[in-house]
């Protein structure tokens, strides 16, 4: 499970999703270590600790310095905004290892990951997106990650 799994360093600096952002809009988590609560504010409970820098997460609402952010298994809390990075990521999701194209729908597969895999996302449309994993990078089918909206473009 991606919660409290062994922990990925980030290899570069990340920036902190600003407070004036609309929700809802995918993020990730920044640091290795990332405690979500229960409300938000210091003295809530925590209810995750997340080991996981690079975790694709949405933010469904905020209220001062803090983000309601749900997880890519559905789960959702309250995480300090500084926790929170304007990187964009996503998870492979599904049964089977998803195929990693040279080119979007290109004929040549370069590797396939597996479900549960995390990568930075980055020129997304006509339903594939630009997949990097610690520098390998690839085409993926939209619908194969978590942390991309099915007609989303990026740049």
């Amino acid at each position: 499970m991606w919660m409290v799994a062994a922990a990925v360093a980030a290899t570069t600096p990340v920036e902190a999703a600003p407070a004036d952002r609309k929700p809802p809009y995918y993020a990730s988590i920044a640091p290795a270590r990332a405690r979500m609560r229960t409300g938000p504010g210091r003295t809530f409970p925590s209810s995750w600790l997340y080991v996981r820098a690079g975790l694709p997460v949405r933010v469904v609402d905020t209220f001062k310095e803090w983000r309601k952010i749900e997880d890519p298994g559905g789960t959702q809390g309250w995480m300090l905004g500084t926790m929170i990075s304007n990187t964009r990521a996503a998870i492979v999701q599904g049964g089977d290892p998803a195929e990693m194209r040279d080119k979007p729908g290109g004929p040549h597969i370069l590797f396939r990951a597996q479900p549960g895999v995390v990568g930075r996302v980055s020129q997304c449309g006509n339903g594939w997106c630009r997949f990097d994993v610690k520098g390998q990078a690839g085409f993926i089918q939209i619908d194969r990650l978590w942390g991309v909206e099915p007609e989303e473009v990026l740049p």
